[in-house]
């Protein structure tokens, strides 16, 4: 494997946990094609299934959405695409749409209802089907999430599944979601049942008629980048098994927040059960695309991808700035990997004048970014010139000390949807107590140092080199070793000349000891020489290998 191929496997392992993804349901989308709404929707809803065919079908790492079933009600159901696994699948998935595109945008639905409730019933026998010729263990989940995609009345499309289906058989389904595709444009010219409506709580009030499955209904704005948003919630990771993360504080002080530990009686800490989920797909997860959110770990990551790999002297990434940005407005969310320190250049291959001009300008431009508290948005430019060539985007942002700081931003197609809500009341009093109560006992540091925090990397590193050289055979241990002391020994077969000429370089190589006769030779030394008889060089290697750690061990 090469070290590229290495690298992607890594990142991608590291975006994708092997626990993830684990649950994800399978999905089925009816469309309501019928007539006359087709004709202003089919463009915008088309175009954003195959934005999202695209990317889906070539994310590495767990399938996020395992299988996938078309249905349409135009004049008459028809099964666009059975059951078939996203990934890997673009073709039939690219088929699929042109057969949606071509459904006629004229004529007249009778007994829309009932093709409604028929779409669901058929897509749930035929999952079930399908799950019965797989083999067993190659998806996990085996419930379905079907969604109904319209420009009807939402609440009219939703009662009317709700009576079709109430004594139906829906053990795997698991969600039944009727989403609203609101039209733009002025619709007065149509039958006011199309008008845009906002859901009421009335069926809250009323006991579900289909009990064990979940019934939703939602308004989608009629752009292919809401759609876009809507579908790539199927993205997200669907099991909501246990909770993610335990988030753990300092024991409250108060009656509320604090809860005795049963095994020494003190305090437990707070504990706060999350849940987490992922705003950005990781630009690792589409290897084809090396342009795709130029990776800035290093500096070799940013340099131009497309550069000659015979050169030694690589040109200049070049950035332009396409935008500026208020601080206040930048949703640290969109911004991913690591950043890398912008100075100006101090290359001894350029004009003393042209240096100095330019470590001017760029004071100046980090002063105007600090004092009016700008980002500045740049992109990429490709080196091929091509137009299908994959743009990179970044944000500059300014510091006191002469630099600017350079961090990766994510773009349109790989955000992920994220709905959270607003709260606008306060917390409750005995909670907001318990809190304060548990931070007040944190230390507080008015400036943030990293050198203070120790990771335990290098104590990490050091046992897992000594495991590694425990575990390597024996004669991989003393290779450096045996080498140097076979280096003077001659090779089978080799002259009794070339012998004598290795033993005196070997010779060379150390200073002699003076001559001095026996009767007049210090104790020391004859101490020394006699407990251990050998060549002075050999003496000192042995000693140095005795006295390192890492060759004991």
């Amino acid at each position: 494997m090469s070290a590229r191929n290495r690298s992607c496997s890594s990142s991608i392992l590291q975006a994708c946990s092997s626990s993830s993804f684990t649950r994800q349901p399978s999905r089925v989308l009816i469309v309501d094609a019928s007539p006359p709404w087709w004709s202003e929707t089919c463009t915008v809803l088309c175009q954003a299934l195959e934005n999202f065919f695209y990317l889906t079908s070539s994310l590495a790492g767990p399938a996020r959405l395992p299988l996938l079933s078309v249905f349409a009600i135009s004049v008459q159901l028809e099964c666009l695409l059975p059951f078939v696994q996203v990934k890997g699948n673009l073709a039939r998935l690219l088929s699929c749409i042109e057969e949606l595109r071509s459904l006629p945008q004229e004529g007249c639905v009778r007994q829309r209802g009932a093709l409604l409730k028929q779409a669901v019933l058929d897509s749930l026998q035929q999952f079930k089907q399908y799950m019965c010729h797989t083999a067993h263990g190659v998806f996990n989940s085996n419930c379905v999430e079907v969604t109904v995609l319209t420009c009807q009345p939402g609440q009219t499309v939703l009662r009317q599944l709700e009576q079709g289906l109430k004594n139906s058989d829906l053990i795997s389904l698991r969600r039944l979601l009727v989403v609203h595709f609101t039209l733009q444009q002025s619709l007065s010219d149509r039958s006011p049942a199309c008008s845009l409506e906002t859901p009421s709580s009335e069926n809250d009030q009323e006991e579900s008629l289909m009990p064990g499955t979940e019934v939703d209904l939602q308004l989608v704005e009629g752009t292919v980048v809401a759609l876009e948003n809507f579908l790539k919630m199927w993205l997200h990771d669907q099991g909501g098994d246990r909770e993610h993360l335990h988030l753990l504080l300092p024991p409250s002080l108060t009656s509320q927040g604090s809860t005795p530990h049963p095994a020494n009686n003190r305090p437990s800490p707070v504990c706060l059960k999350c849940d987490m989920q992922e705003r950005l797909l990781s630009p690792a997860l589409l290897p084809g695309t090396p342009d795709l959110a130029v990776k800035t770990e290093s500096m070799q990551d940013f340099h131009s991808a497309n550069k000659s790999l015979a050169s030694q002297n690589p040109s200049p990434q070049r950035l332009r700035v396409v935008k500026v940005l208020h601080a206040s407005g930048v949703c640290q969310s969109v911004l991913y990997g690591l950043p890398l320190i912008i100075r100006p250049t101090s290359c001894w291959q350029l004009d003393w004048d042209e240096m100095e001009t330019n470590q001017q300008t760029f004071h100046a431009l980090c002063h105007i970014l600090k004092t009016r508290d700008w980002f500045l948005l740049v992109r990429s430019e490709s080196g091929s010139g091509s137009r299908s060539g994959v743009f990179s985007y970044y944000i500059l942002q300014s510091s006191g000390s002469q630099s600017l700081l350079l961090k990766p931003v994510m773009t349109r197609e790989l955000m992920l949807p994220c709905s959270l809500p607003v709260s606008v009341e306060d917390p409750q009093l005995p909670a907001l107590a318990s809190m304060e109560s548990s931070l007040d006992q944190l230390e507080k540091d008015p400036v943030f140092n990293p050198l203070s925090l120790d990771s335990n990397l290098y104590l990490h590193l050091r046992i897992r080199g000594l495991h590694t050289r425990s575990s390597q055979p024996f004669g991989a241990h003393g290779q450096g070793r045996g080498h140097r002391r076979g280096a003077s020994r001659p090779p089978e077969g080799s002259t009794q000349r070339q012998s004598r000429q290795s033993q005196s370089r070997v010779r060379a190589t150390v200073a002699p000891l003076p001559s001095i006769p026996l009767n007049k030779m210090p104790r020391t030394l004859s101490t020394l020489s006699h407990s251990r008889p050998c060549a002075p060089a050999l003496f000192f290697q042995d000693s140095y290998e005795e006295e390192d750690p890492l060759m004991i061990q």
